[in-house]
């Protein structure tokens, strides 16, 4: 036997990927959903979620598409509810049509006019927004979102200075970037990530998860000791975390709605 094909092993399977495409299902009750349906080979049940981009069915390879629909129908009443959750997401931002965006828990009307160069400016009791004819959507949502990084940031930067004193040390860090379920997150080397979604919340909401983040500079998990760490600095967290369980999924879905 060549010995080389010992040192070589197995040869590697193909990877499958997962199919995805999009289904317009009519539930039971005369409503009408669209669901993404992905064939997973990975998947070992039928499996039907929803989060902020919508609802989304799972199916192992060897399950046929009958029973992926039979199984939407038969959990009609709590796809229904689940999506209601999402309540009413902003849509994606239009030159002269948006008339206000999502910012800090309430709304911040636009005031559109043309020029020779896209900026966004606070003024007034709203945004300025001035765009060329033409403008691509994509320059557009690229200031917007450079627009709530700034807001989220001038909200940073007032909580952070009285909390210092009480930190072993200060984040290496502070990033803000659209994220899939979490709210922010601690690394190793002291990065602070928060999603940029948290600028639409409420101001309180916000700094809640900020402070819940800088905790962990002080301790790794989620024991009593944290949350006594948390409290000492929040003592009202639980309001907010039963707001992200009410308003979240909205949340994330309008910022992902206006930035695409």
């Amino acid at each position: 036997m060549n010995p080389l094909r010992l040192l070589a092993g197995k040869p590697r399977e193909s990877t499958r990927t997962a199919a995805r495409e999009t289904l317009n299902i009519t539930l039971d009750n005369g409503e009408t959903v669209d669901v993404l349906r992905v064939r997973d080979p990975r998947a070992r049940r039928i499996k039907l979620s929803v989060s902020e981009r919508g609802a989304r069915l799972t199916l192992p390879l060897r399950a046929s598409e009958v029973a992926g629909e039979r199984f939407v129908l038969e959990h009609g009443e709590w796809l229904v509810a689940q999506l209601a959750r999402n309540g009413d997401a902003a849509l994606a931002l239009a030159p002269h049509v948006t008339s206000a965006i999502p910012l800090r828990g309430g709304e911040l009307p636009i005031a559109w006019h043309e020029g020779r160069a896209l900026r966004l400016v606070r003024g007034g009791d709203g945004l300025q927004v001035t765009v060329p004819p033409g403008v691509r959507s994509t320059s557009l949502r690229r200031a917007l979102r450079d627009f709530y990084e700034a807001e989220a940031r001038t909200d940073l930067g007032r909580w952070l200075p009285p909390l210092l004193p009480t930190l072993p040390r200060a984040p290496s860090r502070i990033v803000l970037k659209v994220m899939s379920s979490q709210w922010g997150s601690l690394a190793p080397n002291g990065v602070v990530a928060l999603d940029l979604a948290l600028v639409l919340a409420r101001p309180s909401a916000f700094e809640y998860v900020f402070v819940h983040e800088l905790c962990h500079l002080i301790r790794a998990d989620h024991s009593r000791a944290f949350w006594r760490e948390v409290e000492a600095r929040f003592p009202h967290w639980r309001d907010e975390r039963e707001y992200f369980h009410a308003h979240g999924r909205q949340l994330k879905a309008s910022l992902r709605a206006l930035l695409g």
